[in-house]
């Protein structure tokens, strides 16, 4: 079928022949997920299991994107869908929406990757003023087919017709009302029939055209929605969120209908073959009976335990266990399952391989390698380092002083503290005003998305485990707890009553826990996590009292570890950091940033060195510094003994040492104003106005700095030399390497290092201690990319500092931008994320890889780094595996993230290579 893998369509809808945009259920499978989608891929794949699947068909990715490309489906695609659809007819012994005995179907997205709620799905296609009473004639109840002709109206004037869905709720509840009745499952017949009628006049009112009783047009008009909902807004926010391309498409999924509304020995539900929140085995879902699906994974009716169904239905129960453990086996993985039972027969309705939390991703990842199912290399990629960081986020307190107000389901791990808000619009606005806060609501639906990634953690009052609000949490990472029924929450007076009467206003403070299910008043306190313990070697693996999600993150770093070829080192100042870094692993120092140690108590002898006026002054600032320094160093290489530690000579934007600008004119004028001696003031401002530049980041810095203040750079050599020394007399092994910052051309590198060698070799000759002492560059202006061939000639190691490389390719200042206008272009899907924090392949990478190249082009046994932020980042671990550097240097809590991802890129490289 490698045909179908590319077709070639021509535009305006025009399909080239041979190309096929329909698949019945019978001839798919789980690997053509770009062509089916995965609920396409996945239900063809139960088909040919033998599992009990609605007979349907799938219109594929590319018929959508055709469809969004010209605005027509493709010309094939009407006698495709009709033969199709014609297939079902005489497989079901029935025709699309006929009046005695309709065939009803269901409409669904189904893209590549899961994007739960996200886009549009019309079920009971088909029903008609005149079908739904044979439906009714047909089930023997005349309840259920008036239930599902509202509930096709209301989700057809919504997700087709464009109707707001508030206007059907509030039909529904003043039907509910009038019957004196809290949930839906309580109107009558003769209430549903008044509801549709009361449906039909909202759509003809909203729409200026009566519902369609057109069975065909129904489906037609569905099938376009659905693609239609792939460029929606609420689709385009989630992709940018999960980073899923925006070119997919998505495929439609029409399937014959089965009910799960048809009374109490009907139902739908939702089953996990483990536990997603812990990932562990044992019976985990939720149960609803009389409902069809939507009921659950909304929220809107509160849900039985999936265990619950042994006693309602134990024929079912157990044959859905059978084969919850038939596709786990076959995925060899966490299955999601969506099942309806109609009047006593159990239906499989979709099957994925399901979304879980960062712990139950690595408990499940070893589990699987202890049954057997799949081996290490296949468990390393079941897990990433974002997972990795989220286990690394502190907990509660258990031992604090608490007032728990209420108890929900765990949907989501993770402590979060905020202020209550109460719908999406100011969850958003709160939290772009720096507001850390919490969304509380009823249930959450797609159009709370905005809020749900703004707020630090999501509340609801209705759901379970597997409402929207639960799922869209675990796939964000989101702190979330679910059906907390004791909360009575008031999203209009913005306002949440918990038992005893007390409430909670928009804006007060609440905690919740999405490890237990608990809510707290105000802000409870945080302790370090787990796993941060394990890193800090606090807790070994093994102990008594290990954590068993310890256990498994520990196996999975060691595996990546025995993996990766990439080295891992940290960015790192003083001996605490290093020493912090080195028991989470690092390998090193990568980046020593020496204006650091220049702050605070030294930043006045700094300040005389930039000002002296005379030589006997600058000698003077910098025989003061020179001792200081060379102790940083000792502590340094103290830290980091036998590892190499990468020392950048001085690189702050002047500015920084300098006196304000404002507040010493203000000094000087008060001074002067009250005839106070002042020459010393006057002298600084006279120096700093002389100095002063209008954007420091690309001024007198870096390298600049050094060549223009006699002396600075050789007192650091000196310092870094004679601590080297210093620390191979005591029997230590130092490995020192001097970087040189923001060299745009291979003549100051040249410079400076003829200088460096001077000194190294005085020192040298004055402890007669033998150093070799590697001298090289960071990379982080485009010239010095451009020209690295050159500038390897005087450099043994190169060092992409990508922080600087990126606004310089940019044009970005980054202190600036990010908060001006980075969040209108990451709305505008102008970036998919900020290229501060994920590397831009295409630009600055480019880059890097170019000059990685021309480097080792001219010194084969050139040592190539990275020390940006990137270096922790997980998706840009594997570019730099990708271009082949030796090592990534991240900030120390990142190091086992980007230890874990270099393992991971190792795997992923001679997977591919295999392939």
């Amino acid at each position: 079928m490698s045909e179908n893998k590319d077709p070639q369509v021509a535009e305006h809808g025009q399909s080239v022949e041979g190309v096929k945009f329909v698949y019945d259920f019978t001839e798919g499978n789980k690997d053509l997920k770009d062509l089916l989608g995965g609920k396409g891929a996945n239900l063809a794949e139960m088909t040919n299991l033998g599992l009990p699947v609605p007979p349907g068909f799938t219109i594929t990715t590319e018929a959508c994107k055709v469809y969004l490309d010209s605005g027509a489906e493709p010309a094939a695609l009407r006698d495709e869908v009709s033969a199709h659809l014609a297939a079902l007819e005489q497989k079901m012994g029935k025709k699309l929406g006929q009046a005695d005995d309709p065939l009803l179907v269901s409409v669904r997205s189904g893209a590549k990757f899961s994007m739960p709620g996200m886009m549009d799905t019309v079920l009971n296609i088909g029903l008609s003023d005149k079908s739904v009473q044979g439906l009714a004639g047909q089930a023997g109840d005349e309840r259920f087919a008036w239930d599902s002709y509202r509930r096709l109206i209301q989700m057809f004037g919504k997700t087709v017709l464009g109707v707001d869905g508030e206007l059907f709720e509030d039909a529904l509840d003043k039907a509910k009302e009038a019957k004196k009745v809290q949930v839906d499952t309580d109107l009558e017949a003769a209430d549903l029939k008044k509801l549709v009628t009361a449906f039909k006049k909202i759509v003809k009112k909203e729409t200026g055209r009566d519902f369609p009783q057109d069975p065909r047009e129904q489906m037609d008009l569905a099938i376009r929605a659905v693609f239609d909902s792939w460029n929606g807004d609420r689709a385009k926010l989630y992709r940018r969120q999960e980073r899923i391309p925006h070119d997919l498409g998505t495929a439609v999924n029409v399937c014959s209908m089965v009910f799960g509304n048809l009374g109490p020995d009907s139902g739908t539900g939702v089953a996990f073959t483990r536990d997603p929140a812990s990932g562990h085995q044992g019976v985990y879902g939720d149960y609803l009976q009389n409902a069809q699906g939507e009921d659950v994974v909304a929220g809107i009716r509160n849900t039985v335990p999936l265990a619950e169904l042994e006693r309602i239905d134990k024929k079912s129960y157990d044959q859905l266990m059978q084969i919850m453990e038939t596709l786990e086996n076959h995925y060899k993985d966490l299955c999601d399952i969506e099942f309806t039972i109609e009047r006593g027969q159990l239906w499989m309705l979709q099957t994925r391989v399901g979304k879980r939390t960062a712990g139950a991703a690595f408990r499940i990842a070893t589990q699987l390698v202890d049954q057997g199912l799949i081996d290490e290399a296949e468990a390393l990629q079941r897990v990433t380092g974002a997972q990795l960081a989220q286990l690394m986020f502190p907990r509660f307190d258990e031992g604090a002083k608490v007032e728990q107000v209420g108890r929900g389901i765990a949907a989501s791990p993770g402590a979060a503290v905020g202020k209550a808000v109460f719908d999406s619009y100011t969850a958003v606005k709160w939290s772009r005003s720096g507001e850390k806060v919490i969304l509380i609501r009823r249930e959450t639906n797609p159009d709370d998305l905005d809020g749900m990634i703004a707020a630090e953690g999501i509340l609801t009052s209705r759901g379970g485990k597997t409402s929207h609000a639960a799922v869209v949490a675990r796939g964000m990472g989101k702190t979330c707890v679910c059906g907390a029924e004791e909360l009575e929450v008031d999203t209009k007076r913005r306002r949440m009553t918990v038992p005893g009467g007390h409430v909670v206003e928009e804006g007060d403070v609440i905690s919740i826990d999405g490890s237990t299910g608990k809510v707290y008043l105000g802000e409870v306190p945080v302790v370090p996590s787990p796993v941060v313990e394990y890193f800090e070697g606090r807790m070994h693996p093994g102990a008594d009292d290990a954590d068993e999600l310890v256990e498994a993150v520990h196996r999975m770093m060691a595996f990546a570890d025995r993996k990766r070829r990439l080295r891992v080192r940290a960015n790192a100042d003083n001996a605490e950091d290093a020493l912090r870094a080195r028991r989470f692993g690092a390998q090193g120092i990568g980046l020593c940033r020496t204006e650091h140690m220049f702050l605070g108590d030294r930043r006045e002898l700094v300040e005389r060195l930039i000002l002296a006026d005379t030589e006997a002054e600058r000698e003077e600032s910098l025989k003061e510094l020179l001792p200081l320094q060379k102790q940083d160093f000792v502590q340094l290489f103290e830290s980091m003994d036998g590892l190499p530690v990468t020392i950048r000579l001085l690189d702050p934007p002047l500015h920084e040492f300098l006196p304000d600008i404002t507040e010493l004119s203000v000094r000087v004028a008060l001074a002067e104003s009250r005839q106070e001696p002042h020459e010393n003031e006057l002298r600084l401002l006279q120096a700093v106005h002389r100095l002063h530049e209008q954007n420091p980041m690309l001024g007198l810095r870096g390298v600049r700095l050094g060549l223009v203040i006699p002396g600075l750079f050789t007192m650091q050599v000196r310092a870094i030399a004679e601590a080297a020394a210093e620390r191979k007399g005591a029997k230590g092994d130092p490995r020192a390497e001097i970087m040189i910052p923001l060299v745009g051309t291979v003549q100051e590198l040249e410079i400076v290092r003829e200088e460096a060698d001077k000194v190294i070799a005085e020192v040298q000759e004055a402890t007669g201690c033998e150093l070799k002492l590697a001298i090289g560059t960071m990379i982080e202006l485009p010239r010095a990319a451009l020209t690295a061939g050159q500038i390897a000639e005087a450099a043994e190691f190169f060092s992409f500092g990508t922080n600087d490389l990126t606004q310089t390719v940019w044009g970005f200042s980054r202190d600036d931008v990010e908060a001006s206008f980075f969040t209108a272009y990451l709305e505008k899907g102008i970036f998919g994320v900020s290229p501060f924090e994920t590397i831009d392949k295409d630009g600055v990478g480019s880059l890097v890889k170019s000059a990685a190249k021309a480097g080792r082009a001219t010194r084969p046994d050139l040592k190539l780094g990275v020390c940006g932020e990137h270096g922790g980042d997980p998706e840009s671990v594997h570019f730099f595996h990708e271009v082949g550097l030796d090592y990534v240097s991240c900030s120390p809590f990142r190091i086992p993230v980007a230890r874990l991802e270099a393992g991971r890129a190792a795997v992923q490289a001679t997977g591919s290579d295999h392939r």
